[in-house]
């Protein structure tokens, strides 16, 4: 094995601060695993830290990126959770485990803590899951964040129950895997977006109902259930929230995953009152969390929608597609 790595550093705030550069390949320490990272799948947060921060004290040269599907090189003394050949994706939080969130502003890998945009990378064992048997590293990739979102969201928190109905916004990737997962628990979907062609893909997927972001959608929503509105909603956030709570039914609860919409939104609190809605805002979720959707990911064949894989070179590339939206999920392959 070579004693040196590509690995991508930001170097400041912004694209331009980006650097490829050779790097020693780390060794693990007691409690610690060297992985071969062969996917890194790209956020919207992604871009965000590499672009403004996001208000994290970030120590540069700050490796990026979070989430990553790679196979354990070596392992150091005390390890057990894994052993050298095993197949593994990183948790988001690196101390968040189960239960209730210790401090919604602990360390993420990728900002503060140092990310996984690297051909190797050291993490401490109790950040590393087995990945679904099922998938490849490309897909496994992609569980991390944006599917452990959905989960956490419909699922962890929600409840989720056969014969429900589910507002997922958008087709970026917690979207249609909110959709998917949703769909393996036996509910009905409903997805919105501002491409007619986007829809068309949905509905490649098996989501039931696809209803164009134009004048009129929440009314179009509502006649889709029969005036009744949907269970849940995976939000956005943003100045739209206001109107798509409109959607929810007696009860219904909204899980707010990010802020792609804007910080801020308004609404009355006389629907809140009148129908004893919910809203939760989702901050990924813990690794127990993680473990069960990759159970789950496995039983139902859930395979996630990958929109496009770029070369490690290419992250720049990669973020402008992250920028203009994407069906789904972009990866980097970090193999070649």
């Amino acid at each position: 094995m070579s004693k040196t790595m590509k690995q991508w550093q930001m170097n400041g705030l912004g694209v331009d601060r980006l650097a490829l550069v050779e790097a020693d390949i780390p060794q693990p320490g007691p409690g610690e695993v060297l992985v071969r990272v062969a996917a890194v799948s790209l956020n919207y947060r992604d871009k965000m830290v590499i672009e403004t921060g996001m208000g994290y004290p970030l120590s540069f040269p700050q490796v990026p990126g979070s989430d990553m599907a790679g196979t354990v090189v070596a392992t150091g003394d005390g390890v057990t959770r894994v052993q050298p050949g095993s197949r593994v994706i990183s948790a988001f939080w690196t101390h968040w485990f189960d239960g209730k969130a210790p401090d919604v502003n602990g360390p993420a890998l990728g900002g503060p803590a140092p990310g996984v945009l690297a051909q190797y990378i050291v993490l401490p064992q109790a950040l590393l899951v087995a990945a679904p048997h099922t998938l490849s590293d490309i897909e496994a990739s992609t569980l991390t964040c944006a599917a452990l979102t959905a989960w956490f969201g419909l699922i962890e928190e929600g409840g989720l129950r056969a014969g429900q109905t589910v507002l997922v916004q958008g087709t970026g990737g917690v979207a249609l895997f909110g959709a998917q997962i949703a769909l393996a628990h036996g509910a009905e979907v409903i997805i919105t977006s501002s491409s007619e062609a986007k829809l068309e893909k949905a509905g490649a997927l098996g989501i039931q109902h696809g209803v164009l972001r134009t004048e009129g959608w929440v009314q179009r929503v509502l006649e889709l259930t029969g005036g009744r509105g949907v269970d849940q909603l995976i939000a956005l956030g943003g100045s739209d929230l206001g109107e798509a709570i409109d959607t929810l039914a007696q009860g219904g609860r909204a899980s707010v995953i990010g802020l792609l919409g804007g910080p801020q939104f308004s609404a009355s609190i006389v629907p809140f009152l009148q129908r004893r809605l919910t809203i939760q805002g989702i901050g990924v979720g813990h690794r127990r969390a993680l473990e069960d959707l990759v159970r789950a990911i496995d039983l139902n064949g859930i395979r996630p929608v990958i929109d496009a894989e770029y070369g490690i070179e290419d992250l720049p590339a990669a973020l402008a597609h992250v920028s203009r939206g994407a069906f789904g999920k972009v990866v980097l392959r970090l193999d070649n």
